[in-house]
């Protein structure tokens, strides 16, 4: 139980810190359907994570693992299917430019949006599972 619950706690963390960084995740009922996307993301990524992990190992082993936020667009894709008001409009991020780093400004449209939201859920669920440990 103590597990589910930290799974969702950092599932819902994340959904919520991607949708600040770049934009283009509607939660349609705002706090509501982000606890229930956070649900919707918890449960996929426990159950058909693994199974997807299986299928994409041959690629993973090719590519030293840089293909595992596929996964994540996937679970985001499933998220997107069971709960009716989370939807993916499209990516847009800002960019950043500091003194040591620039990013800079991209849109990501129709597919290609839920890799970019893959990405970043990617990065921030490793880096708080990083964390934890």
């Amino acid at each position: 139980m103590k597990t589910l619950l930290r799974h969702y706690v950092i599932a819902t963390f994340s959904l919520l810190a991607i949708s600040k960084i770049a934009e283009g995740l509607y939660f349609g009922q705002g706090l509501k359907t982000l606890l229930l996307a956070g649900i919707a993301v918890m449960v996929v990524s426990i159950v058909a994570k693994p199974i997807i992990n299986i299928l994409l190992l041959p690629i993973n082993l090719i590519t030293f693992g840089l293909f595992r936020w596929v996964a994540s667009s996937v679970i985001i894709y499933l998220a997107t299917l069971i709960v009716p008001s989370f939807k993916v409009i499209g990516f847009y991020f800002a960019g950043i430019s500091t003194k040591w780093l620039d990013i800079p400004t991209f849109n990501l449209h129709g597919i290609w949006s839920y890799v970019g939201f893959s990405f970043l859920l990617s990065l921030i669920t490793s880096f708080i599972y990083w964390l934890i440990k």
